[in-house]
């Protein structure tokens, strides 16, 4: 294996340092995008926590390779653009999708992904953006505890309801006896 320079050590640490510390990235390929398509895209990316960077697929392989990602080499063809997401794992994919369907631009195509050290493929980029958010599988995991616990509710109130009412009729018959 042959040295490399200095400052693409720097590159490479930069990229390792960014694909260690992202929840998820994802491996994309952006001939054809017009700088005003790539500025659009990334303005968007950041609001969702998600960094977007241009990188050679050498230093890319170098990084994976120092990392022990392994599988990652024959998604590294062409232009690479790599989208880290730091706030959920499924972000970055997510708002790549709905970008480009919004624009109705297929020129930005998904390669590969990396989560949890582990390179996905293009449909497993696309099964990740297909998941929900981390907030919408909270609601959910809440909405599914909440409702047995209304059905428990319900049940205790109207338990409550048919004590008080035997009860209510127990102290009229009683009363109708002392009359």
């Amino acid at each position: 294996m042959r040295t490399i320079r200095p400052e693409k050590q720097q590159a490479v640490a930069a990229l390792k340092e960014a694909i260690t510390n992202a929840k998820s990235v994802v491996l994309a390929d952006n001939k054809g995008l017009n700088v005003a398509q790539v500025t659009k895209l990334r303005r968007e990316l950041k609001e969702a926590g998600v960094e977007l960077k241009v990188a050679k697929n050498t230093l890319i392989a170098i990084a994976a390779r120092e990392l022990g990602i392994e599988g990652l080499d024959s998604y590294l063809v062409g232009p690479t653009t790599l989208a880290f997401s730091y706030e959920d794992e499924a972000s970055g994919a997510k708002k790549i999708r709905e970008f480009f369907a919004r624009e109705r631009d297929p020129k930005f195509v998904m390669k590969a992904g990396i989560l949890e050290g582990k390179v996905l493929d293009a449909d497993g980029v696309k099964q990740l953006a297909d998941l929900p958010s981390r907030d919408e599988l909270l609601a959910q995991v809440l909405g599914g505890i909440q409702a047995p616990l209304q059905g428990v509710a319900g049940a205790i109130n109207g338990l409550l309801s048919s004590f008080a009412y035997a009860l209510d009729a127990r102290i009229r018959q009683l009363e109708g006896a002392e009359a």
